[in-house]
Formats: C-alpha cells, sequence, structure tokens
C-alpha cells in the first residue's frame, strides 16, 4: 500500500470488548459502512441498529439524545445545530397549510417571527395570547381547531410563569399539542406535566459555557419518531463535536444551575429593595405575583432576573454600560454573567397592547447571573445603579 492510499485507508485500532474508554469518543465522521449491501439496505429500512449518514443519526449525538431524554423523563429526543433551529423545525414538521397554532405574546421573538413570516407563508395560521390569560386559552381553543399551543415558562425575558397543568390540559382536551419552550427552567423541571413535547435550546445551561450551539425536541417516542424523518430533510444537524461539547457541559449542568439560581435569589432580593428599581421579576421573590405557582411547579427558581429602573431607557443604558462583570450581550445560562439593555430587549413587533400586556418597559433590563462571586456581581450591580442615576 503507497503512502498516499495509506493515509485515508489508515489501520483501525479497536478496542477489546472488556475494555472500555471512560469518556465516549467524538465520531466526527460523515459516513458509516457495513460490510455488504444487504446489511446496508437492512440498516436503511430501520430492521436492524447501526449508523449511516451523520445527517440521520451519528453515536456521538445519540447518546446526547438519550441522555436529554432521561434528564426531562421522556423517552427520545431529537438535536439539531441551534435552539431557534428546534423551533422552526418542530414547528415546520408538526403543521400544514390551514392549521392554526396558539403562541403567546410573552415568548422568544423569533418564536413569534416564526410564526408571523415562516408559518404564515404556507397558510399555516395563528393567535397570540397573554400567558396569563388562562380563560382565553380555553375559549380560544373551544371555538378554534388548534393544532399545537407553543408556550414557554418562565417567559423570556421577564419571567412569568405559565400555568403548565392548565395550558396542557385545555390543548389536549380541544385535540392539540402541549409545546413548552423549557430552555429558561432547564433539563430538570417541568417532566412531571403532560407536555407532549419539550424545547431546549442546548446554547443555554445544557452547554454552559457559550461556545457551543444546539437544540432539542424531547418527547415520547412516537412523537419523535413522527420528527425525526423531517429533521434529517431540513437538514439543520448537531456537529458531533459540538454534540460532544454539550454532553461534556451536562457533567456540570446541576453543579451551576443551582449555584446560578442561588446567586440569581440573593441579586433579585438585592434589586427588589433598591429605590432605583421599580420592579423586579423574578420567581422565586415571595412577594412576586408567580412566586406561588412558581414554587408549585419548579426546584430551582432560574438564573435570569429582569427588573425595570425608574429612569427608563437612558438609565438602562447608562446602567449596562457601566458594569464591569457583566457582558452587554445576547443569551443566558453561560458561565459569565450577561446583561441585555432596554435598547435590546423591546418587541418592535408589538401593538400598544401587546407591548403592554408583555410586561417590556422602557426601562426593562435582563440580567443572566453566571457563576462568578455573588458579592463582586453585587458590587459591581452597585456602581452600576448608582452610575444609572447619574451619580
Amino acid at each position: 500500500m503507497k503512502n498516499s492510499t495509506r493515509v485515508n485507508h489508515p489501520p483501525s485500532a479497536p478496542l477489546p470488548a472488556d475494555n472500555h474508554a471512560v469518556v465516549a469518543p467524538i465520531y466526527q465522521t460523515v459516513k458509516f459502512e457495513f460490510e455488504t449491501v444487504e446489511e446496508t439496505l437492512r440498516a436503511l429500512r430501520g430492521e436492524r441498529a447501526g449508523y449511516f449518514y451523520t445527517r440521520s443519526s451519528n453515536p456521538t449525538t445519540r447518546q446526547l439524545e438519550l441522555t436529554l431524554a432521561r434528564l426531562q423523563g421522556r423517552e427520545d429526543c431529537v438535536v439539531c445545530a441551534s435552539g431557534v433551529g428546534v423551533v422552526a423545525q418542530t414547528l415546520l414538521s408538526l403543521t400544514k397549510q390551514g392549521d392554526h397554532v396558539l403562541g403567546f405574546i410573552e415568548s422568544y421573538g423569533p418564536s413569534r417571527q416564526l410564526l408571523r413570516r415562516t408559518l404564515g407563508k404556507f397558510g399555516v395560521t395563528h393567535t397570540l395570547l397573554s400567558i396569563e390569560d388562562v380563560e382565553g386559552i380555553e375559549q380560544l381553543l373551544a371555538q378554534r381547531a388548534t393544532r399545537l399551543v407553543l408556550f414557554e415558562s418562565p417567559t423570556n425575558p421577564v419571567n412569568k410563569i405559565a400555568d403548565i397543568a392548565a395550558i396542557s390540559r385545555s390543548a389536549h382536551a380541544h385535540g392539540a399539542l402541549a409545546v413548552l419552550d423549557n430552555t429558561f427552567a432547564g433539563l430538570h423541571q417541568h417532566g412531571a406535566f403532560d407536555v407532549d413535547i419539550y424545547l431546549h435550546s442546548l446554547t443555554k445551561f445544557a452547554s454552559g459555557h457559550g461556545d457551543v450551539m444546539g437544540g432539542a425536541a424531547i418527547a415520547n417516542e412516537p412523537l419523535i419518531r413522527g420528527l425525526r424523518p423531517d429533521f434529517t430533510l431540513l437538514g439543520g444537524v448537531l456537529d458531533p463535536h459540538a454534540a460532544y461539547l454539550i454532553q461534556r457541559g451536562l457533567k456540570t449542568y446541576f453543579v451551576r444551575y443551582r449555584a446560578q439560581s442561588a446567586s440569581a435569589q440573593r441579586v433579585a432580593e438585592y434589586l427588589a429593595e433598591h429605590p432605583a428599581v421599580e420592579r423586579t421579576r423574578y420567581p422565586g421573590l415571595p412577594g412576586s405575583p408567580e412566586h406561588a405557582l412558581a414554587r408549585a411547579q419548579m426546584s430551582d427558581f432560574g438564573a435570569i432576573v429582569t427588573f425595570d429602573l425608574r429612569g427608563g431607557a437612558e438609565a438602562g443604558r447608562r446602567f449596562a454600560e457601566a458594569l464591569r462583570l457583566f457582558a452587554m450581550t445576547a443569551s443566558l445560562g453561560a458561565t459569565e454573567s450577561l446583561v441585555m439593555p432596554p435598547q435590546m430587549l423591546g418587541g418592535r413587533d408589538f401593538s400598544a397592547e401587546q407591548q403592554r400586556l408583555a410586561a417590556i418597559g422602557s426601562g426593562t433590563v435582563r440580567l443572566s447571573i453566571g457563576l462568578e462571586d455573588t458579592d463582586d456581581l453585587l458590587e459591581d450591580i452597585q456602581q452600576a445603579l448608582a452610575a444609572a442615576a447619574g451619580a
């Protein structure tokens, strides 16, 4: 064998049957092969286990899928390349022309845009209600045939808490699927509810380090079996190396999430008592209108703290620019703390009434609390609030 051939057909180094890698290898390959045509065809027909093409499945991504499914308390999972990708691919897979989707004003901006722009082009209609309008949800579902209800809890960015049991019950009573974007709450929460499909941006708490993107749809096996062919055809595959990084990040998931939640609780308590702050939105605050429902549904209240500065947008700008330990950027759930000032939060697609219901005001600021020392974060917030007030 000439060297130019050898480098393309290197020798294998198989592990003995009783010798296992402690950390699973990264299968950084597009293609897999079987030894015969018949076995290849059997695998393609689903008659035997195995892998053929990474766009369809890969051992590294499959390990991640199985881990995520078990964390959320469901049977199966399909992953893809980003959080918004999993929302888009799930909606495209589950809907057809003439279907109706119920969504909510208090939701991730790109999710609303997918309903308005992308699905609208294909004849899928939608209605946006407030997540707090439980009676209106029931009335709409009773009056209009609906394919699915897409909602979040806690909501982005102001931490409203959805009544998951009531919304799921209403959806199922009228033949709709309950689809919950569970990113803020994390993979270990809300699994006891009768939700059909959980969506997660793995970019956030699952990865946890701000260096890789991914998305996941988690459900029982029949629903995932229906989603997987469309995910394969749409082609938004999660790269095996990205899957490996997310799997690695999960090893510290509980340590990170709980430490960040504890720190966020202290930050929220501080902000709630500060005279420059008009309102603090964090489900762990006993005085919060969402607290009782959050306590009934959640074991940890999350790392996101949202608050309204009395000085409005200009105070929000000064506050964000004065912070030293918070990166002014999008995303959340990373080891470093992040801030989004009012200028980066507004719902530009909202009417005046929708803006009121969304509870995003001129001085609304969103913090994602990282793993820095909490006292350091509080000191930084203190000096930034002073700067926001012009002190």
